[in-house]
């Protein structure tokens, strides 16, 4: 083998490697984009539900109006939202004003009773594991993302691409206490 064939196969397997590497990137930035998708779709399911929940609380719990107008507030909010960050925010609001009004209904026994209610929480409680998983699923593609963005060599590659950073999808400290509900 002469020299110029030896670099011709180096030169060539630099070559392949850019390439996967830079395939794998795009790839997992490809992934984030779906994961984000499917958690959009989960909170629009959830924000669709919310108004078919409000009117049958309503009749209940007329007293709890300012609740209701919160979770109004909160899911116009949420269907706003632009940025990873923003949506993060918003569905952190909504979670909690959803989790007061349903600790709320124990306090009303004909709307835990009445059928539509019970379907309507029970739809928005898989629509929310369902969030759950979402969230975890992109937290975790991001995660590979992130690394892949920082161990060598690949950081280079990216960094040459002008790859960024993803964010994560992370719960606020005001959604980590527990709900308060007094009456």
């Amino acid at each position: 083998m002469n020299i110029s064939m030896i670099i011709t196969l180096l030169a060539g397997v630099i070559i392949l490697y850019l390439w996967f590497t830079y395939n794998g990137l795009v790839r997992s930035k490809l992934r984030i984009s779906e994961a984000l998708s499917q958690i959009d779709v989960q909170l629009k399911r959830r924000t669709d539900l919310i108004p078919n929940l409000i009117e049958t609380v309503k009749g209940y719990a007329k007293h709890e109006k300012e609740l209701l107008e919160n979770i109004t507030k909160a899911r116009t909010s949420l269907m706003q939202a632009h940025s990873t960050k923003e949506k993060a925010e918003a569905n952190n609001e909504l979670s909690g004003t959803l989790k007061t009004l349903f600790a709320v209904a124990e306090n009303y026994p004909q709307l835990k009773a009445n059928e539509n209610f019970g379907k309507l929480q029970d739809e928005l409680t898989d629509t929310e594991n369902k969030i759950a998983y979402s969230r975890q699923f992109l937290n975790s593609t991001v995660l590979d993302f992130n690394t892949k963005l920082n161990i060598f060599p690949s950081n280079i590659i990216g960094s040459l691409f002008g790859f960024k950073p993803a964010d994560f999808f992370a719960a606020t400290e005001e959604e980590k206490k527990a709900v308060k509900v007094s009456f």
